[in-house]
């Protein structure tokens, strides 16, 4: 059997040795041998690995043969059956689902699809099986049968305003491969539900025999919250449930951030440099500080040939130039040397301290103004103050 030395979600290497190691385990908890198969039927040593990076507790070994399939025992409790219409209502209405589109992955024979479908979604499925996805269409659910096997799977009715996967995904070898088809699928702004059984329950309980060959993954809260965040989702929560036997993680599809205001602001800035430029003769202004921000001001303001020079009181900066648009790096004598009308302070938090070295050591005709995150406050106008 094929094992594996890197983590199935950061991709980080195991930590030197297993954490455990049990020999001759059941190679599956489902399709039980019978005593025709007896002979052939073999026990596995079983190891439990941890990344040394996310610190994700997983199986080294390949999945069991029907990984894609969702088996649920055919007759759920009452109080099971109970707790999910409870949940499915909270997570319909506090999302504003009401005869949205929900999609479950994973959805077996259709146990849970019912109860979403009652508790007021529009409910669909995925499934691998065909027998329970026949099952399920006979039953007149919107059910499909597939596997998402990579961020490229497309589903049918697709985009989705929300999903949810139960106790499915720690049997996954590729989990990174199903999230990340899943986001695809899902309008934005979508939410989901995701289980897991509760790795941090174990370890507080040392239920040291819940390692099986059909769970490769056992997630904390911790490293659940890690593989979501990884994979596009954004955790609005995540709770112990069912008698803290499964951790419960209710998330939001990630947006892209937008940026466009930062256009506009940059559109906003360049007019009122402008402006300002031209109440002096061309090239009479002079810039303070020659650091990264200034760089990008006046290579994105179009600032070069329009202004006289940088003045940085940093020996190595002087007598070079600002990269791309080459202005002039000066020392601050040069504001005596080479005189200019007005300066514009770009020093960040040091500019008040900048404008006050002005005013003290030089022209005090000469107009400071000190760029800030709103814009250009122009502290002084070249008259408003007699020369001493």
């Amino acid at each position: 059997m094929k094992t594996l030395d890197t983590c199935r979600v950061c991709g980080r290497p195991f930590f030197g040795e297993a954490l455990l190691r049990y020999e001759n385990m059941p190679k599956a908890a489902q399709f039980l041998p019978d005593a025709a198969s007896l002979a052939q039927d073999k026990g596995f040593d079983l190891d439990v690995r941890q990344c040394s990076g996310c610190g994700l507790v997983q199986l080294s070994s390949e999945p069991v043969a029907y990984y894609r399939e969702v088996i649920r025992a055919a007759g759920f409790s009452e109080e099971m059956k109970a707790f999910r219409m409870r949940q499915f209502q909270s997570f319909i209405g506090n999302h504003d689902l009401q005869k949205k589109k929900v999609i479950e992955i994973g959805c077996g024979r259709g146990e849970y699809l019912t109860l979403m479908q009652q508790a007021g979604a529009d409910a669909y499925g995925l499934e691998y099986a065909g027998e329970s996805v026949r099952e399920c269409v006979n039953r007149e659910m919107k059910v499909s049968q597939g596997f998402i096997e990579s961020a490229a799977t497309p589903l049918h009715s697709a985009p989705f305003d929300a999903f949810y996967i139960l106790n499915f995904l720690e049997h996954l070898p590729c989990p990174n491969s199903i999230l990340r088809g899943i986001y695809r699928n899902l309008a934005d702004d979508a939410v989901g539900l995701v289980e897991v059984p509760n790795f941090d329950m174990i370890l507080r309980n040392m239920l040291f025999s819940e390692f099986a060959a059909d769970h490769l993954l056992y997630f904390t809260k911790d490293t659940l919250t890690t593989a979501l965040r990884l994979n596009g989702f954004d955790v609005i929560e995540c709770s112990e449930v069912w008698h803290d036997y499964i951790l419960s993680a209710v998330v939001r599809k990630r947006k892209k951030t937008d940026l466009s205001p930062f256009s506009d602001q940059r559109s906003r800035l360049k007019h009122e440099l402008e402006d300002y430029l031209r109440l002096f003769p061309k090239n009479k202004v002079a810039i303070w500080g020659a650091g990264h921000q200034t760089f990008a001001v006046i290579a994105l303001a179009d600032l070069a040939g329009k202004v006289r020079y940088v003045v940085d009181s940093a020996h190595f900066k002087q007598g070079k130039y600002t990269p791309a648009t080459h202005v002039p790096i000066v020392p601050p004598e040069a504001l005596v040397s080479d005189p200019v009308d007005a300066v514009i302070v770009m020093a960040a938090s040091f500019s008040d301290e900048v404008a006050n070295i002005i005013r003290l050591r030089f022209n005090k005709k000469m107009c400071v103004s000190v760029l800030r995150d709103y814009g250009l406050e122009v502290l002084r106008s070249s008259h408003a103050e007699p020369e001493a």
